[in-house]
């Protein structure tokens, strides 16, 4: 046979594949353009069609969720379920003479409590059978209801951070099943990757080290902090104890998300400090923290949690910050995502405002800014706007969150100020379960109130991926999938298109 014919009909074949590819890519051109006019069809106007945008955000690939806070994620009914198989009970009043309080948890087996507190503990059946009891169960734990009806409420912020002194003992009881409704959850959602702020750090306290960072001036200069925290950390890294603790945390970890990845889910662990704490408790803490993500592939990043505006938090803040910089010369490996800016005006006085977002960014060395809603208090906001968008660091946006904590929404709410100069962002949910929400109804929420183009939308989920704390190789996996995803989305959205 001759040999000329066999290289035409390859090269016709070649070519047909080289214009099928072509086909395919124009017609995935088509199919996003048809849905970019879907949505700015939904979206600019003074009436959305919020159901469909709803059905449409829900279908939508959402990439990652990347402020999740573990136990705020788990809804009341969740948490109920868990009392259950545990054999709890919740007190419904509140007896000082016996030393209980209404709905808190009591982890002791019913009948093993004194006989005088026994009968004021419902079970999780005695609870539901109570639907009153039930009702405001919901109400306290949660949001539930908070601005539907009159009531003598306490205020948004403080409602929001009692809740989670009610269920914190049933928080860490099963993590693998509170970690596979959180991966049910995200699938159902079209969610590919959650980075869960999952367990506060181990902490120790070293009295006559304690006493050193005591006295300092929560205004000290670096080398003054240093010196004071070298010996501490010196101190933790040959305690035994204190090193078994650490790799205990790390197990622990590991175990909950244990065979959680799949060719179409992953999930890691952000590792934290709570702020509001004394200061060998949270340098301690924090210490543990990058040990633990420095140790483990699965703890992916550390953090500080808890309200930014109470006393030790505002008084130690910057001190905070440099205890971060002093354990990045330590473990420069690990990656920080902060809470900072989570203050509005009027919540504290207006030059504490000035600083913090600055001091996350310049004194700790962020890679991630989660919530930063008071970048527009800061002394020197354009400059830091500027830095933000030169080196990168993504703010993670939680609309529901900053809308009931900060009772900032709308306009108030600075996302269209960092769109304007460049700064990345993501949109998260921070804590669904307490909030009663979802990443859907957060992207909802974004479209309807600053009636962002496609392009922008999909460029913020695309955000999650790109500014996640996992591999290059994890992030180039995930990002194809991301892609591929997308693909399939526009091709529906392109036949409902079809329908107007």
């Amino acid at each position: 046979m001759n040999a000329l014919p066999i290289v035409a009909i390859l090269l016709m074949l070649f070519s047909c594949l080289v214009n099928a590819d072509e086909v395919n890519t124009v017609l995935d051109k088509k199919n996003e353009a048809a849905t970019a006019r879907f949505f700015s069809n939904l979206i600019e106007t003074n009436n959305p069609n919020i159901a469909e945008l709803t059905m449409a955000m829900r279908m939508m690939p959402k990439g990652a969720d990347i402020h999740l806070h573990y136990s705020g994620a788990m809804f009341v009914e969740s948490y109920l379920d868990w009392l259950g198989d545990k054999g709890y009970c919740i007190y419904d009043r509140s007896e000082p003479k016996f030393k209980i309080e209404i709905y808190q948890v009591e982890t002791r087996q019913k009948n093993q409590l004194p006989e005088g507190s026994q009968q004021f503990c419902l079970d999780k059946d005695e609870v539901i059978a109570n639907n009153t009891f039930y009702r405001k169960l919901l109400e306290v734990w949660s949001t539930k209801d908070f601005y539907n009806h009159y009531d003598v409420q306490k205020a948004p912020d403080q409602h929001f951070f009692d809740a989670f002194s009610y269920f914190s003992s049933l928080a860490d009881q099963d993590l693998m099943a509170g970690f596979t409704k959180l991966k049910n959850r995200a699938k159902y959602e079209n969610v590919q990757y959650l980075e869960v702020i999952l367990q506060e750090a181990p902490s120790v306290e070293y009295p006559d080290l304690a006493k050193v960072l005591d006295t300092l001036d929560p205004n000290a200069d670096e080398s003054v902090v240093f010196a004071a925290l070298a010996p501490y950390a010196e101190f933790m890294a040959k305690d035994p104890n204190f090193t078994k603790s650490i790799s205990n945390y790390i197990q622990t970890g590991e175990a909950a998300i244990s065979g959680m990845d799949d060719d179409k889910f992953r999930v890691r662990i952000q590792a934290y400090a709570y702020r509001d704490e004394p200061r060998a408790i949270v340098f301690s803490s924090l210490y543990s923290a990058f040990s633990a993500a420095h140790a483990s592939k699965k703890i992916v990043g550390v953090n500080i949690v808890g309200a930014e505006n109470g006393y030790i938090s505002m008084r130690d803040y910057k001190l905070h910050m440099l205890m971060f910089r002093y354990l990045k010369t330590l473990f420069p490996d690990v990656y920080l995502s902060l809470h900072a800016g989570e203050l509005v005006n009027g919540m504290v006085p207006p030059e504490e405002l000035a600083n913090h977002i600055q001091y996350a960014v310049d004194i700790a060395g962020a890679d991630r800014i989660g919530h930063g809603v008071a970048i527009a208090r800061e002394e020197n906001t354009l400059e830091l706007l500027s830095i933000l968008r030169e080196k990168k660091i993504p703010i993670e946006i939680n609309l529901t969150s900053n809308g009931f904590i900060l009772g900032i929404k709308g306009n108030n709410h600075p996302i269209k100020l960092y769109q304007r100069h460049g700064v990345p962002f993501v949109i998260s949910t921070d804590d669904p379960g307490v909030l009663r929400s979802d990443l859907t109804q957060e992207f909802v929420t974004f479209a309807i109130n600053y009636k962002p183009s496609y392009a922008d939308i999909k460029k913020t989920v695309f955000n999650s991926i790109q500014y996640s704390f996992l591999t290059p190789e994890e992030q180039s996996t995930e990002l194809k999938d991301l892609r591929a995803r997308f693909l399939v989305f526009e091709s529906e959205i392109a036949k409902l298109a079809e329908l107007d």
